[in-house]
């Protein structure tokens, strides 16, 4: 096996998580990658992305396996239906994997907020955008190439070895690794965006029916500020032949990158030196806020740049509990004294029916809470947590949260039926580490 040694310690995106792997393993092809598997002898064996899970779930101190090399486009295979599948490698970025797509003029239907990850980390641990009919980026996989523990290669889908399929394609690497995957790609288009601030009273009033701001839009979310009543609403939706003006190259660098990015750590940074101005730092920012409109290829618009780094924890809840939950956490911040300079992500998606999704069977309103890197972050969390737990909350499997596996075999209908296969899939714990056996339970 040819290995590269490396004496620098991993850390992961947030500094939440580091290891000191044994050895670092860079596969050139998929044969190479299954000799790597092959010979791992005693020790196990992680795949590792580009490290923005929250989690520890790509720690090892045996062998770290890195992807990048197999990141290319393999096949594209149009559909009767429309729909065209598309084979790449799994560890494309998927901002490389939306430049892939768009020259074969096609897209993802839906993404998330970053597209720094790794295509195969993504899927992995429950990535998502937001839209009230549409599910997760797993619900857009249609066929993974997996490496087993033995080193050898199984194709799965729908059609074959579909138990293995579906904990291959939202599991957490926990019965081999992704080598490639195959994706439902739709012909490209272009997404209208509105942002607007609102009065947070307002937007909760106007989220529900038929033409409220959920279901009124192919794509909603809001953020509020916390310590102030005001919220940033986006509301994307198709385009049609990409009518609509684009953003102006200066208001965007100013938009996203200034103000998003610049003048955002250095506020993060005062209220770090500073706790008590936070509540007016938020007051301000909220209130400096202006709308725009723009229309963009649908990745530009569903993407932005993210370069303050942050700890975050992210709760799926059945979007009726929504408002009561968040009432709950402004009472709580509130009481608690705790200043929150970063504002709340709230994202809407379908029910799903993968196994281990996050919306599985439930229309589900996403809570991401987020607290600056150099801020404590235990207290707040923990006592969202506990909020989200009065709802049968479900935990991003990426983000940071506290609970085990037997929480959260009361949480999923098929718990069971994924941790068997991953029994069978993986008997030695080949791909074992603390955090999957903390989630799914140990292997017997």
């Amino acid at each position: 096996m040819t290995t590269v040694t490396e004496q620098l310690r991993w850390q992961n995106w947030a500094r939440t998580e580091s290891a000191q792997p044994e050895q670092v393993a860079y596969p050139r092809d998929l044969e190479h990658l299954c000799s790597i598997v092959r010979s791992r002898g005693a020790l196990r064996v992680r795949a590792i992305g580009a490290g923005h899970s929250f989690t520890g779930a790509a720690v090892t101190e045996g062998i770290q396996i890195r992807m990048d090399a197999l990141d290319l486009l393999e096949r594209v295979d149009p559909r009767p239906d429309g729909t065209t599948h598309v084979t790449v490698g799994a560890g494309i970025r998927l901002h490389a994997l939306n430049r892939v797509l768009a020259a074969c003029g096609l897209a993802m239907r839906n993404l998330g907020d970053i597209d720094r990850q790794t295509l195969a980390g993504a899927i992995s641990t429950g990535t998502h955008g937001t839209g009230s009919r549409l599910g997760g980026l797993a619900t857009q996989v249609v066929g993974v190439r997996l490496v087993t523990a033995q080193g050898d290669v199984v194709e799965a889908s729908p059609q074959h070895h579909p138990e293995l399929f579906e904990v291959a394609r939202l599991g957490l690497g926990s019965v081999g690794v992704l080598a490639a995957i195959t994706l439902e790609a739709v012909p490209a288009f272009h997404l209208s965006a509105v942002e607007v601030p609102l009065p947070l009273d307002e937007v909760l009033e106007r989220l529900d029916g038929p033409d409220g701001l959920v279901d009124g839009n192919d794509h909603f979310e809001f953020y509020w500020f916390p310590h102030t009543r005001r919220a940033l609403t986006k509301s994307n939706n198709r385009a049609p032949n990409g009518a609509g003006p684009g953003l102006h190259p200066l208001r965007g660098w100013v938009d996203d990158e200034l103000l998003s990015n610049g003048v955002f750590a250095a506020t993060n940074r005062l209220a770090a030196a500073a706790p008590a101005l936070t509540p007016r730092i938020n007051r301000i920012a909220s209130r400096a806020l202006s709308a725009r409109a723009y229309t963009a290829p649908s990745p530009q618009v569903f993407a932005s740049p993210r370069r303050v780094r942050f700890r975050e924890m992210e709760y799926a809840i059945p979007r009726a509990q929504l408002r009561e939950v968040l009432a709950e956490i402004d009472s709580w911040i509130s009481a608690s004294g705790v200043n929150i300079p970063f504002p709340l992500e709230v994202r809407f998606a379908a029910a799903d029916d993968v196994w281990l999704s996050t919306a599985h069977g439930r229309p589900t309103a996403y809570v991401a809470v987020h607290q600056y890197l150099r801020l404590p972050y235990g207290r707040y969390f923990q006592a969202v947590e506990r909020i989200m737990a009065q709802v049968d909350g479900r935990p991003h499997w990426g983000k940071l949260h506290w609970l085990g596996a037997d929480r959260l075999a009361e949480l999923y209908p098929q718990f069971a039926e994924a941790r068997a296969v991953r029994a069978q899939a993986d008997p030695d714990g080949a791909f074992r580490n603390e955090y999957l056996d903390r989630v799914l339970g140990p292997l017997a």
